[in-house]
């Protein structure tokens, strides 16, 4: 499904976002470069690579390694990462989240922008996450939620239920994809779900904020020293 959107996912993404997501990506980046430099850093479910390119801008010393399953998606990051110059900084791979080849205590950062509601196995993934980590390392997951204030759930239900998969569906031929972004995100559990879910993975220090109110989430947890 993702291969088949690769070509139009950025356009679709920002225009249907409004570029809001934009701005949600540089909260995050605060968080994950806020006390250390030259990091290394993974990038899970990366996509077409936005958030990978943004933490190497905004850091220069910082190593990334980008991860998905979507090989089209990867082929877009590809050529996006070559005309910026930065192949020496970013390394692009095909991998399983929940199945990661990395050996244990690898790097200083885990991301993952809009990714996790899609695998299979959350928990499984947390604790991978937990496992490439080095001991005091950081998780940071930005992800989509519905507003919990009623009012602005319904007109979010309309927008993202209803207008988003017609106009997604249309402008990328695959009405199907731009269906399950939704779904995926109703299906997503709440954030006190979620927290739990990785204390329980074996994260210390869980928290949550809010942004634009509660359409996205951010999550962060780091590894016990």
């Amino acid at each position: 499904m993702f291969d088949g959107i690769a070509a139009d996912y950025d356009k679709l993404n920002h225009v249907l976002s409004l570029d809001v997501d934009k701005s949600w990506r540089r909260r995050a980046l605060s968080v994950i470069l806020s006390d250390a430099k030259d990091l290394s850093v993974l990038d899970l479910a990366c996509g077409t690579g936005d958030f990978s390119i943004a933490i190497a801008k905004t850091q220069p010393e910082a190593r990334v390694t980008g991860v998905d399953l979507s090989e089209g998606m990867l082929e877009v990051m590809k050529e996006k990462v070559g005309k910026l110059g930065l192949q020496d900084r970013i390394a692009i791979e095909t991998g399983d989240g929940e199945n990661l080849r990395f050996p244990d205590d690898s790097f200083d950062r885990v991301t993952n922008a809009f990714g996790i509601r899609n695998f299979e196995d959350k928990a499984k993934g947390l604790k991978e996450a937990l496992r490439v980590l080095k001991p005091g390392g950081r998780l940071v997951i930005l992800e989509l939620s519905r507003p919990e204030n009623k009012v602005l759930r319904w007109f979010y239900d309309l927008y993202f239920m209803n207008i988003l998969p017609k106009i997604g569906g249309k402008v990328s031929g695959d009405k199907g994809a731009y269906s399950y972004l939704p779904a995926s995100v109703k299906n997503f559990p709440g954030r006190k779900e979620f927290c739990k879910m990785m204390s329980d993975a074996g994260f210390d220090g869980v928290t949550h904020r809010s942004f634009t109110f509660g359409i996205c989430r951010m999550y962060t947890g780091e590894k016990p020293r």
